[in-house]
This record gives structure tokens, C-alpha cells and sequence, in this order.
């Protein structure tokens, strides 16, 4: 199957520190390329990718301050996948609502996959759009009372592989928190359940401009360096160690997370997670099992002194069930072999369906291979 990735230019695809959309847009490219389809990625020239690059500029928009309207290039990017359109057979868009005005100018369909939230503004495009086919990152991510065509729900993966299991936390012990330092991730709402549990907590995060002033104010003047230690921006292997070494991982999200990559991560390298009940975090969390779901700061400081009895092992495992590579890229081969099958049954091109229907032997990629020869 010939697939467009068109993923966001603020961040690398894969990121080299925080960055979920393009973490998961990376590793969904490089197992498409891996079982054999024909994918092109487009996204920011540094980025790193089995696929065949198209950019529009060179590198990721968050690293260049010579640029001033980011608009302008997500235009030139979404202006040069529609150009191409007719050289695949489906593109899957991570841009949000951005995409929406160009699907209907060419044939080839596109697939949106929501990463973030719904806003009293975007929601105007996407009613607008809201026959395009859509896949949420989880079940809590749908607003029902927009009316969009889900086709599925998708969980995010990570390659397991690539995060090593720490089968008991470090000593002396301490606790964890890892994301944007913003209000929305809750760092001050962290930084008060250490105090009042009386935990050390090492905090680890990128601070965007448009946070610096909440970082300045709400959340630098707790940090003394000895019991709240804030490490800076962590890359990948970094976040393995804080989170792995850690008794457990605070996810103090204060809005409700479309996801949440950090509690995947987070369990695979074993530790627990001790989470607000917001968003994403019941369909991501086993209560009890692979952390707890509070409701408020008094029920997480409780949970600190009831995580070290939960399993690091069922922690892995419940990852390596749930939300691994595979099992993501499993999901998107579906998405797409249905949206192009649709797409050729209503064009009239589509002569043999039920016949390639009989052979589940044949792949996504050797069935719609076939199918196109028929057109």
C-alpha cells in the first residue's frame, strides 16, 4: 500500500526529548516500511525515518527562531501532500483540524488521526468535516455531540523493546514526574503531593515560551535541589532511568489527556502510576494493578504509600498487551484496508471485493496491490 505520513514540523519525527504525536508517528512509519508498504513521511527535514523524507523546511520549527509564522509552513507542507495525493492510496494525517480543507480536492482519501483536543474553534472545521473518516487515541477523546465518523479507536504503542525493565526502584527512593513543565501536565500539583507524602521527586520536561512564566512563578520557587530536583529536558534513555529507577510516576494532568504516552513509558520500564481521574487515564491505567486512579491530591499522596506493593512485572506486561508497536500499526492496517476498499466500491472500479474478502491470507498490502490492478 503507497501511505502518506504527514506529521506536525514544530517537533523531529522521532523527537529527541518530549514530543508524543511525532514519538508515535515515527514508530507507526517505521513498521509500515518494515511489513512492506511504500510510505512516505512528511515532516521536518532533521527528522529520522525508514520512509522515503519530503520537508518543507530543515529542520523542526521549535529549533529555528528566525521563524515567526509556523501557519505558513504547515501550509506549504499540506500544499505539497496534496499536490502528490494521486501517488498514494491513502494519507493519514496527524495534523488536526489543518488538513480538513484540502481532502476533497483530490480522490485519494485521507484518514485524521486526533492527538489532541477539541477547542470552541476547531470544532467549527471539523463539523464542517465531519463525514471524514477519524480515528481518536482513546474512547475519553470523542466528543459524541460533534458527530464525527470514527472509524476506530486506535491506542498509541511503543516499541517495549527499546525501554529496559527495572525490576526494583532505586535507593534512596524518590518519585518521578515527566512532561511539559505547564499547568495542563499538573507539575505544581506533583511538586505538592512529594511534599505532603514527604518523597523526594525528580522532575524531568521541556518548558515551551508559552509556559515559562507558569514554570517562573508556580512551580522554581519549590525546587530545592534536594528533595524536588528538576533535571532539565530528558532524551529517551534518560526518561527510561528517572522513570524506571523511580517507586512510582505522578501523571498530575489537570485537562482531560487525549492519551498520555508518559504512562505507557512509565509502566514498561516497570514503575506504577499514580494518576488523575481525567481523560485517557481509566483506559490506560489497571486500577491496582499498574498504579491508581485518584481523584484528588489527598487520594494520590495515599497511593504513594500503597505503590511499592503493586507488580513491576504485570506492569511490562500490561504494556506489552495493550500497547505495543504492533498492536498499533495492527490497528491502522485495518483503518486504511477499509478506507481504501470503501473508497474503490463507490467509485465503481472496485469488480472483485468479495472474492479478495475470501482470502484472508493475502496481506493489506497484496490485496489492495490487486485491487488497483482492477481499476
Amino acid at each position: 500500500m503507497r501511505i502518506a505520513q504527514v506529521a506536525p514540523l514544530w517537533e523531529r519525527v522521532p523527537p529527541p526529548g518530549y514530543g508524543g504525536t511525532e514519538l508515535v508517528v515515527g514508530l507507526l512509519t517505521d513498521e509500515l516500511v518494515r511489513r512492506g508498504h511504500e510510505v512516505t513521511l512528511f515532516a521536518s527535514g532533521d527528522s529520522l525515518t525508514l520512509a522515503k523524507l519530503v520537508s518543507v523546511h530543515p529542520r523542526a520549527l521549535r529549533l529555528d527562531p528566525s521563524i515567526k509564522e509556523y501557519g505558513v509552513y504547515e501550509m506549504l507542507e499540506l500544499s505539497r501532500v496534496y499536490e502528490a495525493a494521486n501517488e498514494f492510496d491513502i494519507i493519514h494525517s496527524h495534523m488536526g483540524c489543518n488538513a480538513l480543507p484540502y481532502v476533497n480536492l483530490v480522490n485519494t482519501p485521507t484518514v485524521h488521526t486526533l492527538h489532541g483536543i477539541f477547542t470552541p474553534d476547531n470544532e467549527k472545521l471539523f463539523v464542517n468535516a465531519k463525514n471524514q473518516p477519524y480515528v481518536s487515541i482513546s474512547n475519553s477523546q470523542r466528543e459524541p455531540r460533534l458527530e464525527l465518523n470514527y472509524v476506530a479507536t486506535v491506542y498509541n504503542g511503543i516499541d517495549v523493546s527499546s525501554h529496559q525493565f527495572h525490576p526494583q526502584p532505586e535507593e534512596p527512593p524518590y518519585l518521578a514526574f515527566l512532561g511539559r513543565i505547564s499547568p495542563e501536565k499538573g507539575t505544581h500539583i506533583a511538586i505538592q503531593i512529594a511534599k505532603q507524602a514527604g518523597w523526594r521527586l525528580k522532575m524531568a520536561g521541556k518548558i515551551d515560551v508559552v509556559d515559562r512564566e507558569y514554570f517562573e512563578k508556580e512551580v522554581k520557587p519549590l525546587i530545592d535541589g534536594k528533595q524536588i530536583e528538576y533535571l532539565g529536558e530528558a532524551n529517551h534513555v534518560q526518561k527510561n532511568a528517572l522513570m524506571g529507577g523511580a517507586v512510582a510516576t505522578l501523571f498530575t494532568i489537570t485537562w482531560r489527556e487525549p492519551f498520555g504516552l508518559v504512562m505507557v513509558e512509565s509502566m514498561a520500564a516497570g514503575t506504577p502510576v499514580i494518576a488523575m481521574n481525567m481523560g485517557s487515564v481509566p483506559e490506560v491505567i489497571a486500577h491496582g494493578k499498574t498504579g491508581f486512579i485518584c481523584n484528588n491530591i489527598a487520594e494520590c499522596v495515599d497511593a504513594v504509600s500503597k505503590v511499592e506493593k503493586l507488580d513491576r512485572y504485570a506492569c511490562r506486561d500490561h504494556v506489552e498487551n495493550n500497547f505495543s508497536v504492533r498492536k498499533m500499526v495492527d490497528g491502522y492496517e485495518a483503518v486504511y484496508q477499509e478506507i481504501v476498499e470503501k473508497r474503490l466500491a463507490q467509485s465503481g472500479k472496485l469488480m472483485h471485493l468479495d472474492e479478495f474478502k475470501n482470502k484472508p491470507q493475502l496481506s493489506a498490502l497484496s490485496r489492495v496491490a490487486q485491487l488497483r490492478s482492477n481499476m
